[in-house]
Formats: structure tokens, C-alpha cells, sequence
């Protein structure tokens, strides 16, 4: 009977001891739930996540006094003592902090969008996700598993990789740092080897697909990339690290933070260098970053940030296709850009680039409804890439049998009678001086009401030449390119080629009025914005110096969306807007000359999106479906008369692009997480052009332009996407992830105005075969000596598998069918491990 009664006590006592600990994660400045916060008994292995609402339930065996450990990249952690004794705890709602200072104030200068409020498709990647991803790779490469994002190596030199955004060229992406524009101001291209570094200290990396939630006047046709970088530790501390990889990969780096001090002070700083020879031979790199954070809370209502960032880098790049059958002898690392001088590797296509950017933001309070952010930022830039000039070409006869440049002989034979140079290594120099302000005021109406307003200020000065590198041999070289000085005999440093200016000035204004009530979230957006283009230039004409007057150019946007939460579980979204953006600079001026096309007009931009969303347990979905209709795409052709050069505006050029987004994560427990995505695009030219005529000075009728690509589909970029991802975390610290992703119907790139024939009249562009990508990778977590430690390792490309990346298109066949043509390989099997050690 005794036996008995005290396995009966033994079970209560166990019965007893289950104790139910529940809650709510939400951030303190915003009130969103937190996604994916650690909650843990401290000292053991129970716990749980927390799911899409931020809400979290598990049970403990353990009694007593204990600690509960509330941790999640880019909160603070929290700890809270807990008695457990089998009656259910509920914590209520838990909020979380900031671990950087002055961060929430960013996010509105940056649009950032919020889960189930903003109607807009969106993918966040946080500063985790990124360290434990990127490895070697380049920093766009961590979005290639987002839905509608395609990221090409190019010709795989270090920061060469080019990302589109549902077909469209970062041109007409938006990609904004901190909530600044950094799109060229000439071309709106955006070159990442310029930010190379950004991996380091991005906090976080949002993609907004479509029409985005930026109030900015700015080109988010395809898309809008937001990044915002570290702002200032709260709290003191550190880390240290060290990677290598393969190729003579290996990186270091370093960051301390004196935290938020009691004085209102906070700086933050980071500093690396990276190098290797590159995966491409040929492509050997050498990259600095660095980062620093100053801020000042003054009281309640003022704070003052100031940060600069940079990664200057010098690396050798592959910028000529490969044909099949130098793949087939040569393999996917050749390039055949390279060989050696004096017995160094030279590369013919080296770049270097320095473009550090300054901003001192003011964030002021002025009441508990009024807030006022402000940036003003500062940009210069110096570098540019090298290449040959002159009459002697580097031809298959200075090739050696492996393909590589033999420059000792071109060097032996580049020298004329004279000792004049015929051929010259010479380096095209882009510098640029940009500074800008930005300012967001923000205005609550009432508890609904939320009016938004402000100012976009933009000055940008381009400086194009050319200068002579290396004589290669010669004692002089002799450059026709200036017209009022012909035959002008010049050395190693002097200006030749081509010299230039470029001049941009940027006004733009913006207003939004959000509502926010129960379960429906809804915004309209207005944006103006005036442009204008001045060239200056040193070269081209007789008279000396060349000056053009202003073109003005004003243009616009105007967008609305609408969110609804149907419960807890459902949502629908959708958006609409109109872009009407002004011509770049290079459709403005032509011919690379002060030719000013009087009769260049903004393209328009009509897009709509509708969506849903599901959210349960820790589950959740989103589907979306978009329409992106494009008029008057900024096109132009040139014919030539007697040597002079005649052009006409290509105007009703438009395109269409259309398709269905889906992605999706399951947190199927504390260890295990699945992802996955799939992005079907149809992205198409519409219609032809015949009979556009082409007239001269005198408006006589010279010549007619025919261009056939209607029912063409957009190259350049995939149309068909897949990825799944698995994370499981095998033992406490130890998670292995996987990631595998499908390209398919990636067309190959082409000009349509170059479609001039009828053969071209009604077919397609040329398909390149699809491929898969395999991608492995281990982290390991530990404490030691009082540091926290995580080692990272990475796989790409596991399987070795061959693939062309990108490519050109050929030509057509007596049939009709298109044929292929050059092509970039993408990057085979690397690998790469990283130590970090915090403090």
C-alpha cells in the first residue's frame, strides 16, 4: 500500500511539474509582433518560437525559481524570472527593444513595409540570414531564392553581378541605402562592386516588389531594394572575423561599439579587407570596407546620427563572352581578357573604385503626433576601368595556345617608325560629386489619420574622361580625339579619348495619406518631380569647350493599395499606380555628344498588383499576381550619311510584364524551418515599329526604321524561378541549411531595335538551357572565455554544375528559328568558412 501511495505522489509531483509558459513578442516602437524570437528555459533545451502573430506556448518540466532567455536578431534580449509550479504562466505582451540606436527613425525615411498593413509583395532579409548565406558570394547574391529576383554573376568578377526584378534592370529598380536613392543619376544603373562591403554592416535588406512603399519619386518599376545598414550599437561590445575560402578567398574584419552611454553618446565603427585571386582566372581582387556610426541623443525629442561608409576595391573582371568552343577547350573559369607582362598578370579590364557616402540625420520629436526626419548626404566617387585604345587591337595572333594575351609580344610590335605608341592600355575615368536631402515629416490626424509629407533634393556632377595607362612600349602617343587640337601628342596621366561632364539636378516633393482602423490599412501616394540635364564638353568640337543649355523635364508617380486582414489567419492586398519617369541623360544627349534630342518624352509606367496572405501557427503563404504595362520606352536609332550621324526617337515601344508570385515558411518546431517559392513571369515586347522616318537638319525625309519584336520575350533574365530552402538545427548551436534553385526560360539578351529585318517578324527570342543550383552550409554557435562564438560554412554550387548564366543572342536561321551566341558561365563549386567571435 505504501509502494502504492508514493508512485502516486511520484506521477502528481510529475502532473505538477508541467507548467505552460505563454505570450506575445511585439516591438516597442511599432507594436508588430515579433517573427521567429528564441524563448527558452535557461539552462536547458526547452523552448519555443515565436509564430506570425509573435505569440509563443510551451511547457517546462522544471520547478521552481527560473530565467527565461528571449532572444532575436536585432532586439535586445531579455531575461525574466519565472516560478514555475505547474500553474500556466502567461507573460501577456512582451516588448522588445532595439538593439541599435536611432533605427525606427531610419525604417521611415526607407518606406519599409510592415506584414499585413502595407499592400505591397515584400521579402525581409535580416543581418542572420545574410552572415550565414552570402559566404563568398557577392552581397546580391542572398536574394536569388526571393520570388522574382534573378541575380546574375555577369562575367564573375568581384562586385560584377547585375540583379533584375520581374525582367527589369536595376535601372528601373529602385535601390536605396538608409532611405537614399543611389541609382545613377545619369543611367540609373547601379554598380554593387561600389558596395561591396554592405554585407559587413547591413541590419537588414528588404525587397519590394512592383510599385513598393516608397513615397520617393523614384524608378521602382520592377521593384525597390532597401537596405539599411548598422546605425549605432545600444549596447557595448564587439567582434572580430576571419574567413577563407576558395581561390585564395580570405577576409577579416573587426567592429566596436561603445553603446548607448549615459552622456547620450553612442559610436559604432567597422573595418575589413578582403582579397583573392577570384574564381575566374584573372580576376584577382583586393577590398577595404569600412563603417562608422556617431550619435547623440540629445533629450526626448532630438537625436543626431552621423554615418559614413566605403568599400574601396580594385579587381580584374571578365567582360568578353565566351563562344562554344572556347568553353569546350578552355573550360568555365577562362577569360580571355588576361595574360602576362613582364611576367605579372595583366588583365586588359581592371577595375578600381572608391564611393564613400556621408549622412547626418536629425530625427526630432516635435509632439507625440508630429515626427521629423531629415538626411543630408554627401557622395564622391573616383575610379573607373581600364581597356585598349588605338589602331593595334589585341587579335588572335598575340594568343597563346591556352588561350591567354601574350603582352610581351603586342608590346614588341605596338611601336612605329617614330616611337609613337599604336595601341595604349588607357583607363575611362567616371568621378562624381553627389549630395542630396531628404526629409520626411509625419503627422497624425487622429487615432486613423496619418498624413505624410516631404522633399527629395538631388545634385549631381559626372566627370567622364579617358587617360593614358601605359604607352605599352612607346614613347608618345598621338590622340585625334580633341577637335580643336588634332594630332595632340600626349603621355602616361594625359587626358585623351573623350571628356565630358554631366550635370543633374533632382527636385522632387511627396505626400501620402495612410489609414489604419481594425482590420483594413489603406494608402494614396502623390510624387512630383522636376529633372534637369546639362553637358559640358572638352573635346568634341573645333571651338574648344561646348556648353548645352538646361533640359528641363518634369515627371511623376502616383500610387494607392489597400490591405485587408479577412481574421487572424487571412489577408488580401492591392496596389495600383502610374509612373510617368523622365529620360535618362543618354536619351537627352546622343551620339555621346551635345546632340540634344528635342523631342525625348517620359516613359509611363502603369502597374497593378493584387494579393493574400496566410498566417497559422507557424505557417505561412503569400500569393500574388501583378500587370506592369510599359509605354514609350526610351529608344533611339542612328543611321549614317556621309559619316554624319542621323537619329530618330523610336517612340511607341512598349512591353508588357505579367505573372504569379508564390513563397511561403514553415516553422515546423524549434529546430526545423522550410521555405520555398515559385515566380511564373510572361514578360514581352508588344509591338512593331514600321516606317519611322528618319530626317535631317533640313527635315528631309532620309531613310525609314523598321523594328519587328512584337510577342518577343524580354531577355536577359529568367522568367521562371523555384526555390526550397531547409534550416534544422541538430543540436543546440549546430544548424545545417540547404538551399536548391530553378531557373528556366531565361532568354537571351538582345537589342529589338537591332530587329530590323522581316525575317525577325514574329519570333521569339532564343532560350538558354535552364539549370539548378545546389547550395549547403553549416553554423555552429558556442560560448568560450566569454565570447560568443559562430563559425560559418558554406557550399555553392555543390553539384559542380556547368551552366551559362547569361547570354547574347545570335542570329536566325533560313528557318526562322533564333540561334545562340555568346555567353558568360556561371561560377562552379565554391566553398567558403568564417570564424566570428563576439564580445
Amino acid at each position: 500500500m505504501s509502494l502504492i501511495v508514493a508512485m502516486l505522489c511520484m506521477l502528481s509531483s510529475t502532473a505538477f511539474a508541467q507548467t505552460l509558459i505563454s505570450g506575445v513578442l511585439l516591438e516597442d516602437t511599432t507594436n508588430e509582433p515579433i517573427i521567429g524570437a528564441n524563448i527558452s528555459v535557461e539552462g536547458t533545451t526547452t523552448g519555443a518560437i515565436s509564430d506570425f502573430n509573435g505569440q509563443f506556448a510551451f511547457e517546462s518540466k522544471r520547478t521552481g525559481k527560473q530565467t527565461l532567455n528571449i532572444s532575436f536578431v536585432g532586439m535586445k534580449s531579455i531575461k525574466k524570472e519565472v516560478e514555475l509550479n505547474g500553474t500556466p504562466i502567461d507573460l501577456g505582451e512582451v516588448q522588445m527593444a532595439s538593439d541599435a540606436v536611432g533605427l525606427a527613425e531610419v525604417e521611415v525615411l526607407a518606406s519599409i513595409a510592415i506584414d499585413r498593413k502595407t499592400p505591397v509583395a515584400v521579402a525581409s532579409i535580416d543581418a542572420e540570414q545574410i552572415e550565414t548565406k552570402m559566404g563568398n558570394q557577392e552581397f546580391p547574391q542572398v536574394l536569388k531564392s526571393s520570388p522574382g529576383v534573378y541575380v546574375s554573376g555577369a562575367g564573375g568578377g568581384f562586385g560584377d553581378s547585375r540583379i533584375s526584378l520581374r525582367g527589369f534592370d536595376s535601372e528601373n529598380v529602385a535601390v536605396m541605402i538608409n532611405g537614399v536613392p543611389v541609382n545613377d543619376m545619369e543611367n540609373g544603373k547601379v554598380y554593387w562592386s561600389n558596395w561591396a562591403g554592405l554585407g559587413d554592416v547591413t541590419k537588414t535588406m528588404q525587397v519590394q516588389r512592383g510599385l513598393g512603399a516608397s513615397k520617393l519619386a523614384v524608378p521602382s518599376v520592377g521593384g525597390t531594394i532597401n537596405i539599411l545598414t548598422k546605425t549605432t550599437d545600444a549596447e557595448k561590445g564587439g567582434n572580430v572575423f576571419m574567413g577563407m575560402g576558395n581561390d585564395g578567398y580570405f577576409k577579416t574584419g573587426l567592429t566596436l561599439s561603445t553603446g548607448l552611454m549615459d552622456n547620450g553618446w553612442a559610436i559604432t565603427t567597422a573595418l575589413s579587407k578582403t582579397t583573392g585571386n577570384g574564381y575566374v582566372d584573372g580576376t584577382s581582387f583586393e577590398g577595404y570596407s569600412y563603417f562608422l556610426n556617431i550619435s547623440k541623443q540629445f533629450n526626448d525629442r532630438h537625436t543626431l546620427s552621423f554615418t559614413t561608409f566605403g568599400a574601396p576595391q580594385t579587381h580584374g573582371q571578365r567582360r568578353t563572352y565566351l563562344t562554344e568552343e572556347e568553353y569546350e577547350k578552355h573550360g568555365d573559369r577562362y577569360n580571355k581578357d588576361w595574360g602576362y607582362k613582364n611576367g605579372q598578370e595583366f588583365n586588359m579590364n581592371q577595375n578600381s573604385y572608391h564611393k564613400p557616402q556621408m549622412s547626418l540625420n536629425h530625427y526630432w520629436t516635435i509632439s507625440e503626433k508630429t515626427d521629423l526626419s531629415t538626411s543630408v548626404y554627401f557622395s564622391v566617387g573616383k575610379g573607373g576601368g581600364t581597356g585598349m585604345a588605338g589602331s593595334h587591337w589585341v587579335d588572335d595572333s598575340y594568343r597563346t595556345y591556352d588561350g591567354l594575351i601574350d603582352w610581351d609580344a603586342y608590346v614588341a610590335n605596338n611601336v612605329d617608325e617614330e616611337g609613337g605608341a599604336k595601341g595604349i592600355y588607357r583607363a575611362s575615368n567616371n568621378n562624381h560629386l553627389w549630395t542630396g536631402a531628404l526629409s520626411t515629416l509625419t503627422h497624425q490626424l487622429n487615432d486613423n489619420w496619418t498624413l505624410v509629407g516631404g522633399l527629395d533634393l538631388r545634385y549631381y556632377l559626372g566627370q567622364h574622361y579617358q587617360t593614358v595607362e601605359d604607352l605599352m612600349g612607346g614613347d608618345f602617343y598621338v590622340d585625334n580625339s580633341m577637335k580643336s587640337q588634332p594630332n595632340r601628342v600626349v603621355g602616361v596621366g594625359d587626358r585623351m579619348g573623350y571628356d565630358n561632364d554631366g550635370i543633374v539636378q533632382w527636385q522632387g516633393f511627396f505626400g501620402q495619406l495612410e489609414y489604419s482602423k481594425d482590420q483594413l490599412s489603406a494608402f494614396f501616394t502623390g510624387a512630383v518631380s522636376h529633372q534637369a540635364f546639362k553637358r559640358i564638353d572638352y573635346m568634341s568640337y573645333e571651338h574648344g569647350t561646348d556648353e548645352t543649355d538646361w533640359q528641363s523635364f518634369w515627371g511623376g508617380s502616383a500610387k494607392a493599395g489597400a490591405n485587408y486582414n479577412i481574421d487572424e489567419h487571412h489577408n488580401v492586398f492591392a496596389n495600383a499606380g502610374y509612373i510617368s519617369r523622365q529620360p535618362f541623360f543618354g536619351a537627352v544627349f546622343l551620339n555621346y555628344q551635345n546632340d540634344i534630342n528635342e523631342n525625348a518624352v517620359n516613359e509611363k509606367i502603369l502597374s497593378g498588383e493584387i494579393g493574400y496572405g496566410y498566417r497559422n501557427q507557424g505557417f505561412r503563404a503569400n500569393v500574388n499576381a501583378y500587370y506592369t504595362h510599359w509605354q514609350d520606352k526610351s529608344f533611339v536609332k542612328t543611321v549614317f550619311r556621309d559619316g554624319v550621324p542621323y537619329t530618330a526617337n523610336l517612340l511607341g515601344v512598349d512591353a508588357l510584364h505579367k505573372g504569379i508570385e508564390v513563397d511561403m515558411t514553415y516553422q515546423v518546431n524549434r529546430r526545423l524551418t522550410l521555405t520555398g517559392m515559385v515566380s511564373l513571369g510572361d514578360w514581352r515586347w508588344l509591338n512593331d515599329l514600321e516606317n519611322v522616318q528618319i530626317f535631317d537638319d533640313q527635315q528631309n525625309a532620309i531613310d525609314t526604321v523598321n523594328v519587328y519584336m512584337a510577342g518577343a520575350e524580354v531577355g536577359n533574365s529568367a522568367q521562371t524561378t523555384a526555390a526550397l530552402g531547409v534550416s534544422y538545427e541538430v543540436v543546440n548551436g549546430l544548424r545545417l541549411n540547404a538551399d536548391w534553385n530553378y531557373y528556366g526560360r531565361l532568354f537571351a539578351d538582345y537589342d529589338p531595335t537591332r530587329r530590323d529585318s522581316e525575317e525577325y517578324k514574329g519570333t521569339g527570342a532564343y532560350e538558354m538551357p535552364s539549370y539548378n543550383l545546389l547550395d549547403l552550409g553549416a553554423s555552429y554557435a558556442f560560448q568560450m572565455a566569454g565570447f560568443n562564438g559562430l563559425v560559418n560554412f558554406r557550399v555553392n554550387n555543390v553539384l559542380n554544375t556547368a551552366y551559362a548564366v547569361q547570354g547574347l543572342q545570335g542570329g536566325i536561321d533560313d528557318t526562322g528559328a533564333m540561334l545562340p551566341g555568346d555567353y558568360y558561365m556561371g561560377l562552379g563549386r565554391t566553398y567558403s568558412v568564417g570564424l566570428k567571435m563576439s564580445f
